[in-house]
């Protein structure tokens, strides 16, 4: 199977730290998950390049990070989160909520999410005690946004790029990112504008050449490779949990209401089912 993979290198004379992510494989898996129309794909593909960007920087084991972004348009809110392993999952509200074409012909991805709210990203590095920074959207087409998060929520002048070329598949999905290190001057911030100006298309660019031909654009020096996917926490043990988690007076009821119980995983769509003999096995004894 083909996977979904990271590739970071330092260009510019090393004070600019180059990302090039090609999610198409994970973006792919979501949108058979989630049946997303094309524009709520073009959305979620975005944001899940980003969430897999910063996820990539984690450090602690179990450290996890989540990314909101609520703009108030009528696809809802996208939410994706992952782990220190580049395991990432996340969905859609409203997944198959369509609209036409932006007079240019792209997707319209800005009026899907909606401008009017707020990206959210929420860090915890293991400690339990979780670290949330909060921006105002810029446009609702996710790139611009993350860029503007970076800035005002991490002082960390990034630039960034993002795409998601999608028919009845996802054929290209991915993200460059150039962010100068600490230190470096503003020629270094100067490089990052122009050289992301060139990613227009980058979806085409990531069907076409994979990201290690896309980071050749920048360098044929050497590079970090990690791979990810998509690939949700939960199972038919978690949800048995939640089930418990009713007492045995309200499962009993609820299982004399509906016949069933049914536990529904929001991040990956999968819904596990719990028939009545389930039920009296997980508490030992019928109510």
């Amino acid at each position: 199977m083909q996977k979904s993979i990271i590739l970071k290198t330092l260009v510019h004379g090393g004070d600019v730290s180059l990302a090039v992510i090609d999610s198409t494989a994970a973006v792919q898996e979501a949108m058979r998950r989630h049946k997303f129309s094309a524009v709520a794909a073009a959305a979620f593909g975005r944001t899940f390049t980003a969430c897999a960007y910063l996820c990539s920087w984690l450090k602690g084991e179990n450290s996890s990070l989540a990314v909101t972004v609520n703009g108030g348009g009528p696809g809802g809110k996208i939410c994706v989160a992952g782990d220190s392993e580049l395991r990432m999952r996340g969905f859609v509200e409203n997944p198959q909520f369509s609209l036409p074409p932006r007079a240019d012909g792209k997707l319209d991805v800005g009026g899907f999410t909606g401008k009017d709210g707020t990206l959210t990203v929420v860090s915890d590095d293991g400690t339990g005690v979780p670290f949330t920074g909060t921006s105002r959207l810029v446009s609702g087409e996710i790139a611009e946004d993350f860029s503007a998060y970076f800035l005002t929520s991490e002082q960390r002048p990034t630039a960034v790029a993002l795409g998601v070329k999608v028919k009845d598949k996802i054929l290209g999905a991915g993200g460059v990112f150039l962010q100068p290190l600490p230190g470096a001057g503003e020629e270094a911030v100067s490089y990052c504008e122009e050289e992301i100006a060139k990613f227009g298309g980058l979806s085409s660019l990531i069907e076409e050449r994979g990201a290690e031909g896309v980071l050749k654009m920048f360098t044929d020096g050497p590079f970090d490779r990690r791979e990810f996917s998509f690939r949700c926490h939960c199972s038919r043990k978690r949800a048995a949990g939640a089930v418990l988690s009713l007492g045995r007076e309200d499962a009993f009821a609820l299982i004399g209401e509906e016949g069933r119980i049914a536990v529904h995983c929001h991040y990956c769509n999968t819904e596990y089912v719990f028939e009545k003999e389930d039920v009296v096995r997980l508490f030992g004894e019928e109510a």
